[in-house]
């Protein structure tokens, strides 16, 4: 029996030559390029425009950059939980999408437009109730109160408008997403860039009030990603439905919205660990930095540069291993196991080696960049320093990513939840909160011990992806 028939026994007890498992043929990177170049164009090109609207926030004061980073933290719960809640279904999309059945497509889109609904409801009803006790928890207990109110006050203003842009994110994550599993992630990028534009021109018009506009500051940036989400929203729609599309899978999607029950309900076995998962990793980063921030609110100005700054350079290897799911997921959807195998040793390769080289230009580009802001010295060193760590920590970072989503391509979301936001909650949580409470030592130094603790998930992963416990067709009918 060849190893390409679908044996997983077979293929998971394939032993592979150092050489086949690190470097691929030149098919191999052709096809990771197509996939994963968009990506990092769009996610760059996104993240270098999050990092000049940052710059434009930073001018009106720290106060107002500070409560823009509580409000993003607090929202970036909300955007994991519709990329979580839309994997679980992404997973049988993408091996539909191996496969060739289209209307299995269809049928894991319409699954992800009722999940997503369902937690944009659920979320805009938290945030509305309950956004200004949420801001209150980041903002120090020795702030001074003036300070205080001016950031809770700015940080309540910009979440209200926010709210309004959590629905055409949650909707175009629906098509761009089907978009992406398909392999065909050009429109996703074209779409992200034109919104990037729009908002970079409406924050620069609203936050300063240039050419007559009013001056609204943090508001104004608010108001500006709103906007764009909306244009995003509009041309990826457009796309997926005009005529002669690209995307067949969309053709049909609303005339028979129907989910057959027996899949329905295998999605929402993979939906709920995935969801669950994005939701605990995204609270325990919230946890991370409001164990940060008792050290003080330039604390999180500090951390807010460095993260947007580190954002850009780690894009390379983030989007390398959101493509390792989509090409090991076809593999095995397409039932070719020992391909799956083998392509997902080779993405890790990759993914570990990009972060040399966009490791080494961090941390030259590290004393520089924070000197755009408008703030205190003492707060770009520090953010700095932060950028420095990040930098070094970026292999283990990556290794740790790529593993992650090699598990989920299986669709072993009960694993990836004990691998990601299990270890999350049971390790650099609690470290953190002990080492920021209870000793002396400076934020930074805990931010280094946290970050450095990653490498004990980069072992388990490595046993998890080398066990072969993920390979698996979940979409392959049985005869």
């Amino acid at each position: 029996m060849s190893f390409e028939t679908g044996n997983r026994q077979e293929a998971i007890k394939y032993k592979f030559t150092l050489r086949e498992a690190l470097i691929g043929d030149e098919s191999f990177y052709r096809r990771v390029a197509m996939v994963v170049v968009p990506m990092i164009v769009q996610n760059t090109l996104s993240n270098v425009v999050g990092l000049l609207d940052n710059i434009m926030v930073g001018q009106v004061g720290t106060l107002s950059m500070s409560a823009v980073a509580i409000v993003n933290q607090i929202l970036f719960i909300f955007y994991l939980c519709i990329w979580g809640s839309l994997a679980g279904a992404g997973i049988f999309s993408t091996q539909f999408f191996g496969k060739g059945d289209m209307e299995g497509v269809r049928a894991a889109i319409r699954f992800k437009f009722i999940t997503a609904i369902t937690i944009l409801l659920i979320a805009g009803a938290v945030l509305l109730t309950f956004g200004s006790t949420l801001i209150n928890l980041y903002i120090a207990a020795d702030t001074p109160a003036a300070d205080a109110a001016e950031t809770l006050g700015y940080a309540s203003g910009y979440l209200r408008i926010m709210i309004v842009g959590l629905i055409p994110f949650s909707l175009t994550q629906v098509y761009a997403s089907a978009m992406r599993e398909s392999g065909k992630t050009t429109l996703p990028m074209i779409a992200s860039m034109v919104a990037m534009g729009v908002n970079f021109v409406f924050n620069a018009l609203l936050i300063f009030g240039l050419f007559g506009f009013p001056k609204m500051g943090v508001l104004g940036a608010a108001v500006a990603t709103v906007l764009s989400r909306f244009v995003e929203l509009f041309i990826v729609v457009y796309g997926a439905h005009r005529k002669n599309s690209r995307y067949e899978f969309f053709k049909g999607l609303y005339s028979k919205f129907v989910i057959p029950g027996h899949l329905a309900g295998q999605m929402l076995i993979r939906s709920l660990p995935l969801l669950m998962n994005e939701f605990l990793w995204s609270l325990s980063q919230a946890t991370l930095l409001q164990a940060y921030s008792v050290r003080g609110i330039a604390v999180i100005a500090a951390m807010n540069i460095s993260g947007t700054i580190s954002q850009i350079f780690n894009e390379v290897f983030l989007s390398l291993g959101n493509s390792t799911g989509i090409i090991v997921g076809q593999e095995l959807g397409a039932d070719r196991l020992v391909s799956a195998r083998r392509t997902a040793w080779r993405m890790a390769a990759l993914s570990v080696a990009s972060t040399f080289v966009m490791g080494s230009l961090l941390a030259l580009a590290a004393p520089f960049i924070p000197q755009v802001y408008n703030t205190e010295p003492e707060i770009r060193r520090l953010a700095t320093r932060y950028i420095w760590i990040v930098a070094l920590c970026m292999p283990i970072n990556s290794y740790a990513n790529v593993s992650y989503f090699t598990m989920r391509s299986g669709g072993k979301t009960a694993v990836t939840f004990l691998f990601d936001s299990c270890f999350a909650w049971l390790v650099p949580v609690p470290c953190a909160y002990i080492l920021s409470r209870y000793t002396a030592l400076p934020a930074l130094t805990v931010f280094t011990v946290v970050s450095l603790l990653e490498f004990l998930k980069c072992v388990i992963g490595f046993i998890l992806v080398r066990s072969g416990v993920w390979v698996r067709n979940i979409v392959k009918t049985e005869k």
